[in-house]
């Protein structure tokens, strides 16, 4: 699947910069898979789901609960994965095993079967999510004057899977209304269109292989053995984990029911995919607001401040109904809220040595699925209460600003020249 340079015996071919900006925006397709598409498009059917099945907002909830289970699986196994497999074939292989979960929810009804299908789905999204940071982290090691434009490609491409989701998905239900389940349509539409990253992804992997683009970046030389590495030490990073946590309980409740509350306020299909849409398109544009941000610091503040944004962005539709103050939250929410995970990749290539970077990004990746389990029941159960999905939504928001203060107190582990 990825033929290596060195394997071969040729040189890696030359890589100019227009170059890298078209692979990683081609890599950027790992992310619409594993997360704009696989997790946030079940926000759009959530609604239709609910109303045929008769869910509460409780198992509504726990249908993402189970993906971010399936997610910390996922991360779990991810470094044993990559060092049997690589992260080139891992990509691709978690990229086609999301596909065909996604294809396997258009054939249940019953909760049980569908929440197994969320929990594969998120253990493949994690495959491929985690392996196509870590080739754009390596691609940004090759060239550092850009690497946080580069890794805010990647990471922005989950809005390319959002937008493809709101402008597609209304339209499928409609075509279909007539069908038993049409939200059954929805869920065959979106595995076509992960199957057509995927196949995109194969294309990029080898071009990498070609470039040496995915080869972690060579040791410098030197006339003495490496000195060994010592282990990562999370507890060093611990604030910094902790906002990432409490990140992932707050910003997954408003993902997973900001169109149900929408619905409820009385905003039309047409307003919910115009909004959906903006919010998308915002994730995408966010690579070039924050890249500067994500070079400039090594400590958390860049996490710190992308959380406090994003709390803001959440509390709003719990305040107010009026359209152009949703409009606001949506293109705010999309502008921050994926720029928060470059922010820790980021994070660990300035502070991990490269061969480090692996085990950096699985652990936030893990702590990052702890609170995605947390958040979408707890704010489903809340919503089911007095004070409905608006109540749920000040949880998130108040998760997100104590996030904010955690990660003001993480401190880098290196300074501009590399020394601890």
């Amino acid at each position: 699947m990825s033929d290596q340079p060195e394997r071969s015996g040729s040189s890696p071919l030359p890589v100019q910069p227009s170059s890298t900006l078209w692979l990683a925006l081609v890599l950027s397709l790992g992310a619409a898979v594993s997360l704009g598409i696989t997790r946030f498009a079940y926000g759009l059917l959530l609604p239709p789901m609910r109303d045929d099945l008769g869910w509460s907002y409780t198992l509504a909830g726990a249908m993402n609960t189970f993906n971010a289970m399936g997610y910390l699986l996922g991360a779990l196994s991810t470094p044993w994965l990559m060092q049997r497999m690589g992260p080139e074939r891992l990509l691709v292989v978690g990229a086609a095993l999301a596909s065909v979960f996604m294809a396997a929810s258009g054939f249940f009804v019953d909760a049980a079967p569908l929440l197994l299908q969320r929990l594969l789905a998120g253990l493949a999204s994690a495959w491929v999510f985690v392996a196509g940071g870590l080739l754009a982290a390596r691609m940004g090691a090759l060239a550092p004057e850009r690497s946080g434009l580069l890794l805010g490609l990647y990471y922005g491409g989950t809005g390319w899977g959002i937008v493809a989701s709101a402008v597609s998905v209304p339209w499928v239900l409609e075509a279909m209304q007539r069908q038993p389940h049409a939200w059954a349509w929805a869920w065959w539409w979106l595995a076509l269109l992960c199957v057509l990253a995927t196949l995109a992804l194969v294309w990029v992997v080898r071009a990498l292989a070609r470039t040496g683009s995915a080869a972690p970046p060579a040791p410098s030389a030197g006339p003495s053995a490496p000195t060994p590495l010592p282990p990562v030490r999370l507890r060093r990073f611990a604030p910094a984990l902790v906002g990432y946590t409490l990140f992932g309980v707050g910003y997954i409740g408003y993902m997973t029911f900001v169109i149900a509350l929408l619905r409820d306020q009385g905003v039309g299909s047409g307003a919910i995919t115009l909004f959906y849409s903006l919010l998308g398109l915002a994730v995408v544009a966010s690579s070039r607001i924050w890249a500067g941000l994500l070079d400039r610091h090594r400590d958390g503040q860049p996490l710190a401040r992308l959380n406090a944004l994003l709390g803001l962005a959440t509390v709003i539709p719990a305040l107010t109904a009026a359209w152009p103050m949703l409009l606001l939250s949506g293109l705010l929410f999309g502008g921050v809220f994926q720029s928060v995970v470059a922010s820790t990749t980021a994070w660990v290539r300035h502070n991990l040595p490269a061969a480090q970077w692996a085990t950096g990004i699985s652990a936030f990746t893990i702590v990052f699925a702890i609170g995605q389990i947390v958040g979408p029941t707890v704010v489903g159960w809340i919503a089911d209460g007095p004070g409905g999905l608006q109540r749920g939504l000040v949880f998130s928001a108040v998760a997100l600003w104590v996030g904010a203060g955690f990660a003001w107190r993480q401190r880098a582990l290196v300074d501009g020249g590399g020394r601890p």
